[in-house]
């Protein structure tokens, strides 16, 4: 499954690789792509091992970005 997701808070490529991390550390995340230019990252994942509110959570616990559809 891939879902793009757009991301509040990302301003720059540490942000970006934050983000990046912080979704590749969920079980079941096979790739996650930040997009500085518009704001958003792509997600390919398992929808059996991970959902979307599972990304959202990891996302949200960095306490700096939040996930939106």
């Amino acid at each position: 499954m891939k879902k793009t997701f757009s991301v509040s808070g990302m301003k720059c490529s540490h942000c970006a690789a934050n983000v990046e991390n912080a979704l590749k550390a969920v079980k079941g995340v096979v790739c996650a792509e930040a997009q500085l230019d518009d704001k958003t990252v792509t997600v390919e994942f398992d929808g059996q091992q991970a959902s979307e509110a599972d990304l959202k959570a990891a996302v949200d616990a960095t306490g700096r970005y939040e996930l939106t559809d």
